[in-house]
């Protein structure tokens, strides 16, 4: 009968053929530093403490190991535009815009990103909109529900209309049609970002 290896044996062999390359290793970690900058960028600059400063960041590494901070300082950054859910969401947009000010250095995509923030906003406000006039329309729908449950019940009954799963259904189908209208141009940016990042 053939020796049982343990696990570690196993994986010890396979690896030993491998070797260490310094340099994808230090390119790694420079990506990796890049994302936390720029996720501690992210969150800086409020109450929660000091400001983090991308460009300067960037001006005290070495030439290679700037290149792949601010690839994963972009990594981060450029996956955070998308539609805004609040007005916080809208704020956090302008702030993402500013990080990748920094590792984009292209006065074309300052203008494309400018311009996409006052659509955001008018995303946020069509969306406030399209909600009220949802729920005016489905009101009748809704008052004649909870007067049939206050008869059943014999009390006065108030529904919240996210408790009504054929008004949920109605919602998301119109939300999410105006989402779509949207999103594409959330797709256009992340796209422009990515070809002024490589400097096309």
């Amino acid at each position: 009968m053939g020796q049982i290896k343990s696990a570690l044996e196993i994986a010890l062999e396979r690896t030993e053929s491998v070797k260490g390359d310094k340099a994808s290793i230090n390119h790694f970690e420079a990506k990796q530093r890049g994302k936390k900058l720029a996720n501690e960028f992210l969150v800086s600059g409020g109450a929660q403490g000091k400001e983090v400063n991308l460009g300067e960041a960037l001006k005290k590494a070495s030439k290679e190991e700037a290149e792949n901070l601010r690839q994963g300082i972009f990594d981060v950054l450029v996956s955070q535009i998308g539609l805004p859910v609040s007005q916080e969401d809208i704020s956090r947009a302008e702030r993402v815009g500013k990080g990748l000010q920094e590792v984009i250095k292209d006065n074309r995509f300052v203008a494309l990103y400018k311009q996409f923030l006052q659509l955001l906003a008018r995303y946020q406000s069509e969306a406030a909109r399209y909600e009220e006039a949802i729920r005016q329309q489905y009101a009748p729908k809704l008052r004649q529900k909870e007067e049939e449950l206050s008869r059943r019940l014999g009390r006065q009954v108030q529904l919240d209309p996210f408790q009504d799963p054929e008004f949920t259904a109605f919602y998301n189908q119109n939300m999410n049609a105006l989402k779509e209208n949207y999103q594409s141009a959330a797709d256009q940016v992340r796209g422009e970002a990515a070809r002024f990042f490589k400097g096309e």
